[in-house]
């Protein structure tokens, strides 16, 4: 095994919402629905790599939701993460989860590039036919329920 493919790594994973949906994409590698994520990059922000990622895998510019102080620019505020979790990839392989809510900024439309990838917004009517696990469905709730009434006159702006 590599040494890229052993250790604990940081990664983010974006929980994106609108109009009473989820942005998800079925994992080619794992068969698995999931948001769109990955690691975060050397000297990377990890608000950056959460924006980048969701750009990279589906087209769909975000804004990160969440908790960040506005009262002081220095140091930068970065947003907290609605979660943290440590996952098992392999033998001798981690990654250290950050999760994150967003909304679109702009455009809902999945890129072209994208289409053919089973991307798509998905619902809680949905995810039982999609098999979502139990850990993405909790949090696909949560990030619903933390943007609750976010729609597309919002994502206008």
């Amino acid at each position: 095994m590599s040494s890229e493919q052993t250790g604990r790594h940081f990664t983010v994973a974006v929980f994106v919402v609108w109009e009473g949906k989820v942005l998800l994409h079925l994992h080619r590698k794992l068969g698995m629905w999931l948001p769109p994520g990955g690691h975060i990059e050397k000297n990377e922000l990890p608000d950056n790599a959460a924006v980048r990622e969701v750009l990279e895998e589906t087209g769909v510019k975000v804004e990160l939701v969440g908790e960040r102080r506005a009262d002081v620019d220095d140091p930068v505020q970065l947003h907290r993460p609605a979660g943290v979790q440590l996952e098992n990839i392999g033998p001798g392989h981690q990654h250290i989860d950050l999760i994150y809510f967003a909304r679109p900024r702009g455009s809902v439309e999945i890129h072209a590039d994208y289409s053919g990838d089973r991307v798509g917004w998905y619902g809680p009517e949905d995810w039982d036919t999609m098999t979502v696990n139990a850990e993405v469905r909790g949090w696909c709730e949560r990030a619903l329920s933390a943007l609750e009434g976010y729609g597309s006159e919002q994502s206008r702006r």
